[in-house]
């Protein structure tokens, strides 16, 4: 077997030459920061000591060091005006500038070291060694934090201090003059004076160093706190209240219980709608400081989006414990909250969770009190619901959503059509699109026994567009058969009107299949006029009228629509629920509202279809009231395909008509 590192090894040289670079150009620029501030300083400074060795004899070397003092440090105040901006890489050449001219200006100021050695004076030689170890401290304080740029000063200047030591060592010494001594004296003011500055400038650069180490430390913690925090409230967010949940489970002693509770605010939007989006953002921070009241010093507080919150706490003892807590959260979020000169008030449906009921889990726990939480919101009085696993239906599993994936996708679930008639003539104006789930083991499935798993599992949209794909392209291929099918509908929900996206998805299906179009109709209902995106559905509504689609106000008289919508709406046509309709001809209270809904859609000049009708009496009291269409089991159940074909080309309904002789289908849905 052959050894990892043989395997590793062409790789690992031009990893190390990339680092090498990096650090190569990260430390020249902060070299060549440091260097061009000091050349004054330098200079100056090597001034001096070259002429002490003029005073010692050694002239005409002193000019040659001179003259290479001058050059580097000309080169080094040029290159720095070369230095690219800090978001550009440093060439190589300049690099190799850099670094070359400063090792040959350690050489040209420690030189005068090597001059004095050459000389017969015990001060002159004192007076070299001491400039000598000045340079190695200036140079090993200047640039301690650059490694390998501090060596590469060093280096050269060790050789040279071995060669003035090795030169020193050749000369024979005698006793020196005051003026020598007093020399001696004054390099050493020198010396202590730039020892001293230098290590006071090491201390403010430390003290730079740990400032900005401080500063980046704060700003760590800032963001930290800001990747684990809400916002507006400061409470937990969504991830961080998931991993404390589950620190708090592994801490949990045995015996006692963790609760979680999850909670949704009651009449948060209409706050929001009636006072102000700064108004709702008040209420949502008293809520936060009351739950972070109440989650202190052992529990935890979260804010998990919009007006949804959480609560978790250890050492719970009982369900009648979780429950009274529960009540105590309510009552603290029930409390007034001031507002400019207003009170404002709001509620809160909460869903709790236990340990000890099943998977003691943050998925477990948090499913569960969602679960909860939303029986809570659905029962009357029901303000906090305890989740109980044998009581709640179990949630659907990641095979159960590949199921219905698959079904989507292979066509297992396509729309069946139920006849939509002329109660007058009989005659066939159209169908309802209906979806039905062909199972494999289960049979012929309606949409109660699969629509609620699509919602829950978020597969609205993709069942949407597949559902109106499969729809047009049924109705382009009969009228491509020579068949006219009148009207067909599909149920639209807000959620497909409400974005921009959706609306260009059935833009481009409604190009695809063109001769659909003048048959298509989007069945909506009442709920439009309460969603939040309330004004982007009523744009979309319109964009499709204007290209050519009928719409269809569905379940009139169930939902929230007041007269002022209706005049707000643009809609073709009525469709009267069947809860009306079925209580006709033994409820007067029922043919009273059914009159007045054929009134309305006059007096708008719509089209009226009753939904649900299933007996004859139904049908005359109808046409009695003057309603034209109608569907219901009574003229004939929803049918896939084949059969509706079979349906239009035999014509008529499934009852002899009123007063008339049945027409063909085929000849058009004349009512």
């Amino acid at each position: 077997m052959v050894p990892p590192t043989l395997i590793q090894g062409p790789e690992r040289p031009v990893i190390i030459q990339e680092d090498l670079l990096v650090t190569l150009r990260h430390q020249t620029r902060i070299v060549l920061h440091i260097t061009s501030r000091d050349v004054t300083k330098r200079v100056a400074v090597g001034m001096m000591i070259l002429f002490i060795c003029w005073y010692g004899g050694a002239r005409l070397t002193v000019l040659g060091t001179a003259l290479a003092i001058l050059v580097t440090e000309v080169i080094v105040l040029v290159t720095a005006r070369f230095l690219p901006d800090r978001d550009e890489a440093i060439p190589v050449s300049l690099i190799v500038t850099v670094w070359a001219t400063n090792a040959i200006s350690t050489v040209a100021y420690l030189w005068p070291a090597v001059l004095m050695a050459q000389q017969t004076s015990v001060a002159l030689l004192l007076t070299g060694f001491m400039w000598m170890f000045g340079i190695f401290v200036h140079i090993s304080n200047t640039f301690v934090a650059l490694p390998l740029y501090n060596w590469s000063q060093m280096i050269p200047g060790f050789l040279t201090a071995i060669y003035a030591i090795w030169i020193a060592s050749f000369s024979g010494y005698t006793s020196n003059n005051n003026g020598e001594w007093l020399l001696l004296m004054a390099l050493m003011v020198v010396y202590a004076t730039n020892t001293f500055e230098t290590l006071n400038q090491q201390k403010d650069t430390q003290r730079a160093l740990n400032a900005a180490r401080a500063e980046a430390n704060a700003r760590l913690k800032a963001l930290e706190h800001m990747t684990r925090h809400d916002g507006l409230t400061g409470l937990y967010n969504r991830q961080a209240f998931d991993e404390e949940l589950g620190h708090l489970l592994d801490r949990n002693k045995p015996g006692s219980h963790v609760a979680v509770f999850l909670l949704d605010l009651d009449g948060f939007k209409p706050i929001n709608d009636t006072y102000s989006h700064d108004a709702g953002d008040t209420v949502l921070v008293a809520i936060g400081q009351r739950l972070d009241a109440l989650a202190s010093p052992t529990g935890l507080a979260a804010r998990l989006g919009g007006d949804e919150f959480a609560l978790a706490f250890p050492g719970v003892s009982s369900d009648r414990a979780a429950l009274r807590l529960a009540t105590r959260i309510i009552r603290d979020i029930e409390m007034p909250i001031a507002y400019g000169e207003k009170f404002l008030r709001i509620a809160a449906s909460v869903g709790i969770s236990l340990t000890g009921f099943g998977e003691d889990t943050v998925a477990a726990l948090c499913s569960g009190a969602d679960q909860a939480m939303y029986r809570a919101k659905g029962e009357n009085g029901a303000r906090a619901v305890l989740y109980d696993p044998t009581a709640f239906p179990v949630r659907l599993s990641l095979k159960d959503r590949q199921t219905l994936v698959e079904a989507i996708r292979t066509a297992r679930i396509r729309p069946h059509y139920q006849p939509k008639v002329c109660l007058r003539t009989g005659v066939l104006s159209g169908f309802e699109a209906l979806a039905r789930w062909d199972h494999p083991t289960r049979g012929l499935l309606s949409p109660d026994a699969f629509l609620p798993q699509i919602n829950e599992l978020g597969l609205q949209g993709d069942f949407l567009l597949t559902m109106a794909r499969h729809v047009l392209s049924d109705v382009a291929i009969l009228v491509g058969e020579g068949f006219d099918p009148g009207q067909v509908s599909i149920n639209m929900p807000d959620m497909a009107l409400a974005t921009h996206s959706s609306r260009l998805d059935l833009d481009r299906l409604i190009t695809t299949f063109p001769a659909a179009l003048p048959h298509l109709t989007f069945e909506i209902t009442e709920d439009v006029f309460i969603a939040r995106a309330g004004d982007i559905i009523k744009d979309s509504i319109a964009h499709f009228r204007r290209a050519g689609v009928r719409i269809s106000l569905d379940d009139f008289g169930t939902g929230f629509a007041s007269f002022q919508h209706l005049r707000q709406l643009e809609f073709d046509e009525l469709k009267i629920d069947t809860s009306f309709v079925r209580d006709l001809g033994h409820d007067p209270a029922a043919t009273v509202l059914v009159d007045g809904f054929l009134c309305i859609a006059r007096g708008l000049g719509v089209d009226v279809i009753a939904e649900g009708v299933e007996t004859e009496t139904q049908r005359d009291i109808l046409l009695s009231m003057g309603c034209r269409h109608a569907q219901g089991y009574l003229f004939g159940r929803a049918m896939p395909l084949d059969e509706t074909r079979i349906r239009l080309a035999s014509g008529g309904s499934r009852l002899p008509p009123v007063g008339t002789v049945p027409v063909k289908a085929i000849a058009g849905p004349v009512c």
